[in-house]
């Protein structure tokens, strides 16, 4: 797991051919909108976050959020647990997010 500035993340997910952007916020968050062609599962589900995640492809990248950075990077540390290799946390979450803003 990597936490990484905004700069960072974007330039990497950008470069990144086998990627997948997660949200890991609550829906009533999620509703605000989200970081374009996000996925969102909720990190609140417990068991059924871990029943969601296991359906995940562990090949691919993940470039994980929430609302601040908090849960993110514990979705990361679980995904490693998991046995997905490339997560990545964004610092700061939404809340300091710069870029485009999309509904689910």
């Amino acid at each position: 797991m990597a936490d990484l500035s905004q700069k960072d993340w974007t330039k990497q997910l950008d470069k990144d051919n086998n990627s997948v952007v997660l949200d890991v916020r609550t829906q009533d968050e999620v509703e605000e909108g989200v970081i374009p062609n996000a996925i969102h599962i909720d990190i609140y589900q417990g068991q059924g976050f871990i029943d969601e995640l296991e359906k995940l492809d562990k090949t691919k990248s993940y470039y994980v959020y929430c609302k601040s950075g908090g849960r993110s990077g514990q979705a990361c540390a679980i995904m490693n647990q998991l046995g997905f290799n490339n997560a990545y946390n964004l610092k700061g979450g939404f809340l300091e997010w710069q870029g485009d803003v999309a509904q689910l």
